[in-house]
C-alpha cells in the first residue's frame, strides 16, 4: 500500500478533465419549471386500482425508487383524491369498483387529469366488458391519456403522466 501511495504522491492523480455542463441535460429543472407553470405547485397523483392484477402497481411503485426518483421531478403520490391533480387508474373497472371510481373522480378538484395505465385500463384488456367488468376506464370516467402495455414500464408510465400535464402543441402545417 505504501508503494501505491508513494507513486500517487510522486506522479499525482491522473484523470481526464470533467465534461462541461450542458443545458440540454437539465431535464429535472425543465420538468419542475413546466409543472410549476402548469399547476403552480407540485403535481399530486392519486393512484386507483380498479380491479387490476397488480402488475401495473409494481411498475408504478418502481417510480418511487432511487433509479426513477419521480419525487425529485416534483411529482408525488397522495392518499386522498381531494389533494390530487391527477388520477392514475389501473385495471379493467370491475363492477364493484365502478361507483368507487366515480366517487373518487368526483372528489378530485377541478381541473383534474386521468391517466389509464396498462392494456386493461386503456382498452379493458382480455377482460373487456362483461357481467363482472365495465371494461376500460374511459367507459366509466373521462380519460386524458392511456398508457398501453401489460404492464407498461415505469418509463412509459412516467411518459404518460408527463404527456397528460404537457399542453398539446398544434400540428405544423
Amino acid at each position: 500500500m505504501w508503494k501505491t501511495l508513494k507513486q500517487i504522491g510522486s506522479v499525482g492523480i491522473v484523470t481526464e478533465p470533467p465534461p462541461l455542463a450542458s443545458d440540454e441535460l437539465r431535464v429535472r429543472e425543465h420538468l419542475q419549471a413546466q409543472i410549476l407553470a402548469t399547476l403552480g405547485r407540485a403535481l399530486c397523483i392519486r393512484q386507483v386500482d380498479a380491479g387490476s392484477c397488480n402488475g401495473c402497481e409494481l411498475e408504478i411503485n418502481a417510480l418511487n425508487n432511487a433509479f426513477y426518483n419521480i419525487e425529485g421531478l416534483g411529482i408525488r403520490f397522495v392518499a386522498s383524491p381531494r389533494h390530487a391533480d391527477l388520477l392514475l387508474v389501473t385495471g379493467p373497472v370491475s363492477r364493484h369498483m365502478e361507483v368507487a371510481l366515480k366517487r373518487t373522480y368526483d372528489a378530485t378538484p377541478d381541473p383534474k387529469l386521468v391517466v389509464a395505465v396498462g392494456d386493461c385500463g386503456a382498452t379493458g384488456g382480455i377482460f373487456g366488458c362483461s357481467y363482472a367488468s365495465a371494461g376500460a376506464v374511459a367507459n366509466v370516467i373521462p380519460v386524458n391519456v392511456a398508457v398501453p402495455g401489460c404492464p407498461p414500464s415505469p418509463n412509459r408510465i412516467l411518459a404518460g403522466i408527463l404527456t397528460a400535464i404537457t399542453p398539446a402543441t398544434p400540428p405544423r402545417l
